[in-house]
């Protein structure tokens, strides 16, 4: 097994935009000739579109874009820019009256990092669209939809860090998996393969890590309104052949890759939601691949904490290695 860019993963490309002075922006994955797509959300406030799309019992076997995005409920408007790119481009389903590009939309709530008046729009999906065949784009750290994100956040943002975006992928033979994620969680993050935390909430100093569920424990206290915290996302894509129902299952593995590296996690406030995308032939073990599937997640959440650069007032792990010398 060796480690490949997520780029190298053929038929499907990825690209973003963001708006750095806001800090939001958005990660757009183009398949043109459609991918078989399942999703599984285990958090309970995500703020997605055309979720239902990926249910096993719908008609539609492909999708043609996914977008991860900014600004909560607000960015979901992002898609309608990806739709108008790829009908331009004459990607779609055909209707027979129209061809309707399929878009999936997750979003993670920055509202409280930046300007929560902006927010990704129409125009910035399609210009996202349009880098995507044009000029993929795609970069791990403060990039895209990973612009604004941030963890550990029990105590509000004061005492919050930098996240960003990140990605992993392996290859064994032919077989490619690999993962992107958005790291916005309310809890905080952990080198799975060492259990050292590595992210998360800061002391109020801001000069070392403390645990969430500690101070959790510790104060007992009932936080109604933990909106600061949704959501850490994640696309795994895959060039094994499965469909819907099969790709379901590896999303919902997949989603051990966040149970082994965020703490607290699927919380009330966090809309996690992972995605699973089909894009090649290659056969495969489905176990094997749901399996490292939660490993590639894993890796990609390390290289969005690594990745990521202190900014909106909020330090980095770069930032907490400097101090520690």
């Amino acid at each position: 097994m060796k480690e490949i860019p997520i780029t190298d993963i053929q038929s499907i490309r990825i690209g973003q935009i963001e708006n750095a002075e806001a800090a939001t922006g958005c990660t757009v994955f183009i398949c043109e000739k459609g991918m078989r797509a399942g999703l599984d959300v285990r958090g309970g406030g995500p703020a997605s579109r055309e979720s239902q799309l990926l249910n096993p019992l719908m008609a539609a076997q492909t999708i043609h874009a996914i977008v991860l995005s900014g600004g909560s409920a607000y960015g979901l408007g992002t898609a309608n820019g990806v739709m108008e790119y790829l009908e331009e481009k004459g990607i779609g389903y055909d209707t027979g009256y129209a061809l309707v590009p399929l878009v999936a939309q997750s979003d993670i709530y920055d509202l409280s990092v930046g300007d929560a008046k902006i927010r990704p729009d129409a125009a910035m999906g399609y210009e996202a669209a349009r880098l995507t065949l044009e000029a993929s784009n795609y970069r791990d750290g403060n990039y895209g939809a990973g612009c604004g994100a941030s963890v550990g956040k029990i105590m509000g943002m004061n005492c919050a860090m930098k996240t960003g975006i990140g990605s992993y992928a392996v290859q064994i033979g032919d077989l490619q998996i690999g993962a992107v994620v958005v790291l916005n969680a309310l809890g905080d993050v952990y080198d799975w393969r060492t259990g050292r935390q590595i992210a998360g909430l800061l002391t109020e100093d801001k000069t070392a890590l403390r645990s969430t569920l500690d101070y959790m424990t510790d104060s007992l206290e009932i936080v109604e309104n933990k909106f600061v915290g949704n959501t850490t996302l994640a696309v795994v894509i895959t060039n094994a052949a499965f469909d819907k129902p099969r790709l379901c299952k590896i999303a919902g593995m997949a989603h051990d890759g966040y149970a082994r590296s965020i703490n607290p996690v699927h919380t009330s406030a966090d809309g996690d939601s992972i995605y699973a995308v089909s894009v090649g032939n290659i056969e495969a073990d489905q176990d094997l691949v749901g399996a490292l599937s939660a490993q590639v997640v894993s890796e990609a959440i390390i290289r969005a904490v690594e990745k990521a650069e202190a900014a909106y007032g909020l330090p980095c792990a770069e930032d907490l290695k400097n101090l520690r010398g």
